[in-house]
C-alpha cells in the first residue's frame, strides 16, 4: 500500500472512512461529535454492547449528512494500565481498518487525554510495519499499489513531519531485515547479500569487506571451515556508521549470516529444510539496523559485522572430527557440522574486539534450536557476561515487546564443551545445548562488555501479531534502536 500522510489539529471531514478510538474509560470516542453531529451513532454502541474493550471493534455506515462512508470504532481497553508497545500494536490495529479505502481520516486522540507526539511515532511506526507483504514472486498480487491518503487529526499536531521521518526510519530498517530473511537462497546468495549492505554506502556508511585471501591471511579458519563445502565465496563485511564525536569508541553489532544451512555432512532433515533459508537473521538484523541508524542520522559511532557463508555438503566440506584453528588461536574440533553458526561467530567475535576494539559487542544468531524448546517463539534468549548490558538490554525490549530473556552462563557448563583432542569442541549434545552455544561464543570475547542474542524462535515463522503477517518478523531491529537511543545517544 503506497501511503500518504498528513497532520493536523482540526478535522478533515470528508473521506472513504473515519477511524476513531475508544477506552472503557471514556463514553464516546473522541471525534464523534464532528463526524456524527446528532451523535445517532452512541445508541448503536449501546444497542451492539460496544463498550471499547481491548480489540473490540464496530463499523458501521455512516448517518445521512456526514460526509463519510463508513466509519470503525476501535476498543483500546484500557489505557492507564497500558504496556510500553501499545500505541506500536494500535497503530498496527487500525492499519488493519484501512484496507479497500482510498481516502482515511485518523482521529488519533483520546476523549480524556491527548495522543503526544511519542506516542504517535510509535502509532506510525506500527501503522507501518503492518503495511508489509511479501510477494514480489506472485503472479497475481494481493494487495494493490493504489496510493492511499491518511490524514491523522491530533490535538498536539505541530511539525510532525519529522516525526513521520523517525518513524519511516524505523519501519524501512524492519522492512529491510525482512525482505533478507524472506528472500529464497537461490536468489539471496552470499555475494547478493553482500551486494545489499553495499548499497547502504549510499546513505553514509562505510563498507569494508574481507574476502578469502584477507581472512585466510588473518587466521580466520573457524569461519572459512564452515564456507569450504559451497560454491559461494565467503565475506566478512564491517560496516562504520560514524555520527558521534570523532573520539568516540564504536558500539559493535555482529550478526550471523549463514544464507543456507543444510547441516553440511552432518545434514539436517528434509522436513523443514527449507526455512534454513533464514539462517542469516543474524546479519539480516545488523543490516537492517544500520540502515535505519543513518536513515535518521543517529547521534553515535556504531559498527556492524557480518559473516556471510554457505552451509553445504561436498567432497571439499568440513567434517565431523576435523580440527581446525580460528583466529584466536585457540583450536576446535568439529564434532557436528549442523553447530557452524558459532565458528562463524566466533572468528568474527574476535575479529571485533581485538581489531576494532568496541566499547561492547551484541551479537545475533539463529544459533539453536533449542532456544524454541526453552522459550517458544515469544521471546529470545539473552546471554551477557555484564550485568548493567543485560538490563540494559532488557529494559529496550520491554519499549519495543521484542522481549528478551536472561539465560545463564557458568563455568559448570563451560566445562561441557572441554575436548580431549582440541581445546574446545563445537557441540556438547542435546542438554543445555544453547546455553553450550554460547559458552563457545563466551571464549572468544575477552574483557569486552558482550551479549548474546538467540534469536532461531523469533527471526522467522513467529504466528501473526497486530505488526507483522510476514514470516520473516525483522526482530531486534528496534530493540537494538531504542537500546542505542535510551543508553548511548547524547
Amino acid at each position: 500500500m503506497n501511503i500518504n500522510f498528513s497532520f493536523s489539529k482540526e478535522p478533515i471531514l470528508n473521506g472513504d472512512v473515519a477511524i476513531l478510538l475508544k477506552t472503557t474509560q471514556n463514553k464516546k470516542p473522541f471525534g464523534l461529535k464532528e463526524v456524527d453531529p446528532q451523535q445517532t451513532i452512541l445508541k448503536v454502541m449501546s444497542l451492539e454492547g460496544f463498550k471499547g474493550e481491548e480489540n473490540q471493534k464496530i463499523e458501521l455506515l455512516v448517518p445521512h449528512g456526514s460526509s463519510f462512508d463508513r466509519l470503525n470504532i476501535l476498543g483500546l481497553g484500557d489505557v492507564s494500565s497500558q504496556k510500553n508497545d501499545f500505541w506500536v500494536n494500535t497503530g498496527g490495529k487500525v492499519f488493519d481498518l484501512v484496507k479497500k479505502a482510498k481516502k482515511v481520516v485518523i482521529f488519533l486522540d483520546l476523549e480524556e487525554k491527548s495522543v503526544d507526539r511519542d506516542q504517535v511515532k510509535d502509532f506510525l511506526i506500527g501503522f507501518m510495519l503492518k503495511n508489509y507483504t511479501f510477494d514480489r514472486y506472485l503472479t497475481k498480487k494481493t494487495e494493490d499499489n493504489e496510493k492511499v491518503f491518511i490524514h491523522i487529526v491530533n490535538q498536539e499536531a505541530d511539525n510532525y513531519q519529522k516525526v513521520l521521518q523517525e518513524a519511516k526510519a524505523v519501519a524501512e530498517g524492519v522492512h529491510l531485515s525482512r525482505d533478507l530473511v524472506n528472500e529464497p537462497a537461490n536468489v539471496l546468495g552470499t555475494e547478493e547479500f553482500l551486494d545489499q549492505a553495499q548499497k547502504l554506502k549510499d546513505l553514509g556508511i562505510i563498507v569494508e569487506v574481507l574476502d578469502k585471501k584477507a581472512m585466510t591471511d588473518l587466521g580466520m579458519r573457524s569461519l572459512l571451515a564452515v564456507s569450504q563445502g559451497s560454491s559461494r565465496p565467503p565475506f566478512l563485511v564491517i560496516m562504520r556508521w560514524e555520527g558521534g564525536q570523532k573520539e568516540e569508541t564504536p558500539l559493535a553489532f555482529i550478526g550471523k549470516g549463514v544464507v543456507f544451512d543444510t547441516g553440511g555432512i552432518s545434514i539436517k532433515s528434509s522436513l523443514g529444510m527449507e526455512d534454513m533459508k533464514a539462517d542469516m537473521g543474524g546479519a539480516a538484523t545488523v543490516v537492517g539496523l544500520m540502515r535505519l541508524l543513518a536513515t535518521r542520522q543517529a547521534k553515535v559511532n556504531v559498527v556492524g559485522v557480518i559473516g556471510l557463508v554457505e552451509n553445504t555438503p561436498s567432497s571439499t566440506a568440513q567434517r565431523p572430527g576435523d580440527i581446525v584453528v580460528s583466529m584466536s588461536g585457540q583450536t576446535i574440533e568439529v564434532i557436528n557440522t549442523d553447530a557452524e553458526g558459532r565458528m562463524v561467530l566466533a572468528d568474527a567475535l574476535w575479529y571485533c574486539e581485538t581489531i576494532l576494539k568496541p566499547k561492547l559487542m551484541i551479537d545475533l544468531a539463529t544459533l539453536t534450536g533449542a532456544i524454541l524448546v526453552a522459550l517458544g517463539q515469544e521471546h529470545a534468549g539473552l546471554f551477557s557476561n555484564e550485568t548493567k548490558l543485560t538490563q540494559q538490554l532488557l529494559d529496550a525490549g520491554k519499549k519495543t515487546g521484542e522481549k528478551l530473556w536472561p539465560m545463564p552462563l557458568s563455568k559448570e557448563y563451560d566445562c561441557l564443551i572441554n575436548s580431549k583432542n582440541a581445546d574446545m569442541k563445537n557441540s556438547a549434545g542435546r542438554y543445555a545445548s544453547s546455553i553450550t552455544a554460547a559458552q563457545f561464543l563466551k571464549r572468544f570475547v575477552h574483557h569486552t562488555p558482550w551479549a548474546h542474542l538467540d534469536i532461531a524462535g523469533t527471526a522467522m515463522g513467529t504466528k501473526p501479531n497486530s505488526i507483522n503477517n510476514s514470516w520473516g518478523t525483522g526482530f531486534g531491529v528496534r530493540l537494538l534502536n531504542e537500546f542505542i537511543k535510551a543508553n548511548y545517544e547524547k
